[in-house]
């Protein structure tokens, strides 16, 4: 069964940088995924919020992602296909980061094309700005940097029998969700 159109929010945490490091994606509807890399970045952590995003949402016909990271978007949008043209080179001709993360992107993307699925709308929202479902993302991804800071790698989900998130209602406010001066 094809889901015609969802939503998700995306984020990464590193608890240093690089250090012990969380990822995950939170849906509209209270879904959400989590994991944790006991050492990785915080690019790390939002690429792979990303493209667990997509790989668990292979049956949604028009998937809209928003992330607070520009380097998960323009990664997604732009390099990584530059960077499989060079060889796995930047354009400075320096070895491109995270490439087996990037391949999976690619992959993902291509088998969406594939099955005649539209390509996933990315969206940048501001992190830590009171957009709700970034700021789960956020709560989750600090969660899995926790777990990670542990030794522990792993992935929890609502699709595999965690409850799920009441996104009605704002997360718990994080030590990064301090009031902005102006």
């Amino acid at each position: 069964m094809t889901i015609d159109s969802y939503t998700v929010a995306t984020d990464g945490a590193c608890s240093g940088n690089p250090g012990p490091a969380g990822w995950a994606w939170v849906g509209e509807d209270g879904h959400w995924a989590a994991g944790s890399v006991p050492q990785g970045t915080n690019n790390i952590g939002e690429l792979l919020g990303l493209l667990n995003a997509i790989r668990d949402h292979r049956d949604v016909k028009n998937l809209t992602v928003q992330a607070d990271s520009k380097y998960a978007i323009d990664t997604y949008s732009s390099w990584m296909d530059a960077h499989a043209r060079r060889g796995w080179k930047t354009s400075t001709g320096a070895p491109t980061k995270n490439v087996d993360i990037l391949k999976d992107l690619i992959a993902e993307r291509d088998a969406r094309r594939e099955h005649g699925l539209p390509d996933v709308v990315l969206e940048h929202v501001r992190g830590h700005a009171g957009h709700r479902l970034n700021g789960w993302a956020d709560e989750r991804a600090v969660r899995g940097s926790s777990h990670a800071a542990k030794g522990t790698a792993g992935r929890w989900s609502s699709l595999d029998g965690q409850d799920r998130l009441d996104v009605t209602v704002d997360p718990p406010r994080s030590a990064q969700d301090k009031p902005r001066k102006r």
